[in-house]
């Protein structure tokens, strides 16, 4: 068998129609797969564009940042002056027993002296 130009293939109408059919859905599925993966891509660069603009700390942002840390430096101070007060008020409360007990020492002297000066 020969193949040259003027070779001449039979074929039903239907078939050619059919393969015809099959190649322009093929070629049209293809390039919408291409176009989803082209969107897909685009809206992940966007997203990272965004993701790293919004990452960008702006001067108020340091501010308040800034006057954060001030402030947790602040309560870190006065809770370790509670914690070092609630000691103290230990302390307090002992040498208050200390002087009353120390004042009723002194008033049973006190009258001792007294009766002793009385004989």
């Amino acid at each position: 068998m020969k193949i040259s130009e003027n070779t001449s293939i039979s074929m039903p109408m239907r078939n050619l129609l059919s393969i015809l059919g099959a190649v322009a859905i093929g070629v049209w599925a293809y390039f919408g797969v291409i176009e989803r993966l082209n969107n897909i891509e685009t809206r992940a660069t966007l997203f990272e564009a965004d993701l790293l603009k919004a990452a960008d700390q702006k001067p108020i942002d340091q501010e308040q940042y800034m006057l954060l840390e001030f402030t947790t430096k602040q309560l870190e101070t006065i809770q370790a002056e509670m914690e070092s007060m609630m000691s103290n008020t230990v302390n307090i409360n002992f040498l208050k027993d200390q002087v009353i007990k120390l004042q009723q020492d002194v008033e049973k002297l006190k009258d001792k002296v007294r009766q002793n000066g009385n004989y």
